[in-house]
């Protein structure tokens, strides 16, 4: 299992691919249940909370001014996920909070 916390955002979609994809080299072929785990923004994962929502805004102006990243909506991830290797995945919400725990398995 592979965890990353508050990085893919800071990357273009090129290279989040290219970090996927080493990330499932790295992954045992043989074992069952592996997987990475993300914990990072999901834009629509949060709504129903209007400063949350601001803040997320915020968050993504300044992934573009200070990297070439960005945060993304599920559609983005998923689309990162299927060409890094990882075709299933699963988004789960951190209550009150910006993030979201993402599991996403080869």
């Amino acid at each position: 299992m592979d965890y990353i916390q508050w990085i893919i955002h800071d990357w273009n979609d090129q290279e989040s691919v290219e970090i996927l994809r080493r990330c499932r080299e790295g992954l045992s072929q043989t074992d069952k249940g592996v997987k990475v785990i993300i914990i990072d923004i999901v834009m629509e994962y949060i709504k129903r909370d209007v400063k949350l929502v601001e803040t997320q805004l915020f968050y993504d102006l300044q992934m573009m001014v200070l990297f070439t990243g960005k945060e993304r909506s599920e559609r983005e991830w998923a689309k990162l996920f299927a060409e890094g290797g990882f075709p299933d995945y699963k988004i789960t919400p951190i209550m009150n909070t910006l993030q979201s725990v993402i599991e996403v398995y080869p």
